[in-house]
């Protein structure tokens, strides 16, 4: 049999991904324990109707799958079609079908846009009285605001604030950028966890960390530092099972011309990454805001 994994993203673009199996004598596969013999992937992989989904063929080219409203699910179709195949899903009539849901937001997350003296965020508080500890969320060149990760968090007990650093109200109305200086890295007086690609195509981001780690060993504070470091692991790096996007179209905030940027990877190491990394990250987390790995979040 074929299990079919299709999703209709909010920007129109639709993605699929597929696996090839063989039941059991009862008629039953099971994803987490039964091999995938072919398909986007194979081997044993209880997510891998996610991570492996591409864009459907067709596709506008450099399109990647984000989430945009997190106050509604990514709904994603699941089914089953006789024998193996690789195409034509959308002719073929399945022999069963379920809707699955998957939600950014945990029930009793707090979602509060701010838009206050030209901000541009929103911030994501977790349910119950708090107090909660709190982290800054910002992306990259690109601009915009972005909810997914900061409502992933909150989900997780920790209060986010995301901020649209780039292309605020008051930077379109102004034309002046926020002021995105870095202080010294040697003077760093907190824990520290950076987390790159071997293979990041777009920043050298393992020098960078290299040059960050001599630096606060000059300093004499390199015991502040933790360094995860994925060998094939591209520039996005997101939370676990997003799909790999190795090259897509982009328009940084100080242009207004798209490019096609390359951001390097291979999909089945840089997926393992975004699992590994989101663990020990929320594992950091825990030890640095809330003083013990073994909370709850």
């Amino acid at each position: 049999m074929t299990i079919h994994a299709l999703h209709k993203c909010e920007d129109g673009h639709s993605y699929e991904a597929f696996a090839h199996y063989t039941a059991n004598a009862t008629g039953t596969v099971n994803v987490s324990e039964d091999p995938s013999l072919g398909g986007t992937y194979s081997g044993v992989e209880q997510m891998g109707l996610l991570w492996s989904v591409r864009p459907v063929p067709g596709s506008k080219p450099g399109v990647r799958l984000r989430k945009v409203n997190v106050q509604t699910p990514m709904e994603v179709t699941i089914s089953v079609y006789q024998g193996h195949q690789t195409e034509g899903f959308m002719d073929q009539v399945p022999l069963v079908g379920v809707l699955v849901e998957r939600w950014y937001m945990a029930p009793g997350i707090r979602r509060i846009p701010i838009t206050e003296d030209g901000l541009t965020a929103t911030l994501f508080l977790p349910s119950g009285p708090g107090p909660f500890p709190g982290l800054l969320d910002l992306w990259g060149g690109e601009g915009k605001l972005i909810e997914y990760r900061a409502a992933l968090l909150a989900s997780h007990g920790i209060a986010c604030l995301t901020l649209d650093y780039l292309t605020p109200e008051i930077t379109m109305e102004t034309g002046k950028m926020v002021d995105s200086q870095y202080i010294e890295v040697g003077r760093l007086q907190c824990p520290l966890l950076l987390v790159v690609g071997e293979d990041d195509q777009n920043w050298p981001a393992y020098e960078s960390a290299m040059d960050m780690k001599e630096m606060m060993e000059k300093a004499g504070n390199s015991h502040l530092l933790t360094v995860l470091s994925y060998l094939n692991a591209g520039h996005l790096i997101e939370p676990p099972y997003t799909p790999h996007t190795r090259a897509t179209a982009f328009c940084s905030a100080a242009s207004v011309e798209e490019v096609m940027a390359l951001w390097g990877g291979e999909t089945v190491a840089h997926s393992r990454t975004q699992e590994d990394a989101w663990k020990k990250m929320l594992t950091f987390l825990k030890e640095n805001l809330y003083g013990s790995s073994n909370c709850v979040f």
